[in-house]
């Protein structure tokens, strides 16, 4: 009876450690760009209601907040709810408590697999406030009404979508301008932010690169000429046309193009020109733009625009008709540095006219800003020049490592003595199992002391370890060989391929080189991607 009555102690005390003391309890709000109008919806209105659900439940505790602010309901990729979803899996969350249905989402599929199969599925406890439903309580759940309300929800989100987007078109018919940020040249007027005034620091190199690129300058010289005069790009300007405090963004010949299209600098707004297709910005036709005449002051004239223009089709032109060598792969993508400050190389196609065109490798950092890094620059065959020049000197390093691999993997002496050795430990192991598993009987027998088991079973114990993790030692080692064995092989039967056709790919290259660094000095240094004596060998390209 004592020993019955252990028993149902022990099953008392772990069920009240068992017992969860609260439920972790986290709050999912989320604001979508249309419901911005509605202040029930508002992130304080709805943080205060789930604070107040959550304060007259003394049995939860709130453990987190998640708020996405701005997203749309129609689908999840959300980061917050991500987020959400991730601590769900982590074991770190019991409920999650919304305002009301269309807070957690206004997609009827989606929504009801994350309410009746997600959930569920991680023991979830999920509840809408205002819409009364709870997981933990069947009573107030009906299937039916659950179904309903989502689809109500999803429909509301595409009929607000498309009264959104019928209200941006009726906007811009009227002339006013609703893109978010203000063009380069412009401010948006601070008392109407549908319409657009000139910057007065701005509007001048607008108007300079124009006049610089219509009367026979290259992009590239304009934005040297830019960059050389500390003008600050467009991206250095906020959504209102304001300079940010810290000025990070360069001039491109992107940017500049970005510029020179834009009818807008005439005084005309041109709208509508991207289009959402299957949740993409596409490019609309040019019959589809919305364009509207002197809605703001203009910076440049239609003759000028018009100029420019003229040049970037004739430029387009040019290049499609001028006969050109189809572009090579980079094969050594991602694997050329600059040795001055560590940034990759880029990879630009010279053009010639008599000969095949040469591809060079430059510093990123003097692409992107002008003279900013003392880099050198390697042509790509000079690099074909020197991996050759490397590995044909050093192929009979290769093969005679290979070949002494090769002797201690299947030495017969080596081999008999380690089986010898993996035979004693063995031996061992089973003698002091032995040992192990008749020092109970003893111990029972009243032969020993319970201390004297305990020391002695450790002992045995120890001893048994040891050897396992000797025997370990003796296999791995011998199937470490066979694998650098095998590796030296196929590396010899890369290198003695390419050598003899010198036909460089992509998978050749990245099975034997691992970051090549290009100095200022016409060095380079080439780490290949096996061990070897040539592992990192530096070559001057002279």
């Amino acid at each position: 009876m004592a020993r019955k009555s252990r028993k149902n102690i022990a099953v008392s005390e772990t069920t009240e450690i068992n017992t969860p003391v609260c439920i972790r309890t986290v709050q999912y709000i989320r604001l979508s760009v249309e419901d911005s109008s509605n202040k029930g919806n508002s992130i304080e209105n709805q943080k205060l209601i789930l604070d107040d659900f959550i304060a007259q439940h003394p049995d939860m505790q709130c453990v987190g907040v998640y708020i996405d602010n701005g997203t749309t309901g129609t689908n999840f990729n959300r980061p917050e709810f991500q987020k959400l979803t991730a601590d769900i899996e982590a074991g770190k969350i019991d409920c999650v408590v919304v305002k009301d249905l269309s807070r957690l989402g206004r997609n009827s599929i989606d929504t009801g697999f994350y309410i009746e199969r997600y959930f569920p599925e991680h023991n979830i406890r999920f509840i809408a406030v205002n819409d009364n439903y709870d997981t933990a309580d069947p009573k107030a759940n009906n299937g039916l009404m659950l179904y309903l309300k989502n689809i109500i929800n999803e429909a509301y989100a595409l009929d607000i979508g498309k009264k959104i987007k019928t209200q941006r078109k009726q906007a811009m018919r009227e002339g006013q301008y609703v893109a978010a940020r203000a063009i380069y040249g412009y401010i948006k007027d601070p008392n109407d932010k549908h319409k657009l005034i000139v910057n007065p620091d701005t509007a001048p190199i607008v108007k300079m690169i124009f006049e610089s690129y219509a009367g026979g300058n290259t992009k590239r010289s304009i934005c040297n000429k830019l960059i050389n005069s500390g003008i600050p790009a467009p991206g250095s300007y906020d959504y209102k046309g304001v300079l940010k405090n810290t000025v990070s963004k360069a001039w491109t010949s992107r940017s500049l193009e970005h510029i020179l299209t834009r009818e807008i600098y005439t005084g005309k707004l041109v709208q509508g020109r991207t289009a959402k297709c299957n949740h993409k910005r596409v490019n609309q036709t040019s019959d589809k733009w919305i364009t509207v005449d002197g809605t703001h002051e203009a910076i440049i004239s239609q003759e000028l625009f018009d100029k420019a223009q003229q040049r970037i089709v004739k430029a387009k032109e040019d290049h499609r008709t001028k006969l050109t060598d189809a572009y090579t792969e980079n094969i050594f993508k991602g694997k050329i540095v600059c040795g001055c400050c560590g940034r990759s190389m880029i990879r630009i196609r010279q053009r010639r006219i008599t000969t095949k065109d040469r591809y060079i490798f430059l510093c990123v950092s003097n692409q992107v800003k002008s003279n900013t890094c003392d880099a050198g620059k390697i042509y790509e065959d000079e690099i074909f020049d020197v991996i050759l020049t490397v590995l044909s000197t050093q192929i009979d390093i290769l093969v005679d490592n290979k070949n002494k691999l090769y002797d201690l993997l299947y030495d017969k002496s080596r081999i008999a003595e380690q089986n010898k050795e993996l035979q004693r430990l063995k031996a061992y192991i089973s003698q002091n199992r032995n040992y192990l598993s008749t020092l109970y009987e003893n111990l029972v027998n009243n032969i020993i002391t319970a201390e004297e088991y305990k020391d002695l079973r450790e002992v045995y114990a120890q001893k048994i370890s040891d050897a396992v993790h000797s025997a370990n030692d003796i296999e791995n080692k011998q199937n470490r060989l066979k694998r650098e064995y095998d590796k030296f092989c196929e590396t010899e039967n890369m290198v003695s391929a390419l050598l003899k056709d010198e036909n460089f790919t992509k998978k050749l290259i990245d099975a034997l080189i691992d970051k090549i660094t290009v100095y200022s000095d016409n060095r380079i240094e080439i780490k290949y991607t096996f061990d070897n004596e040539f592992n990192t060998e530096v070559w001057n390209n002279e």
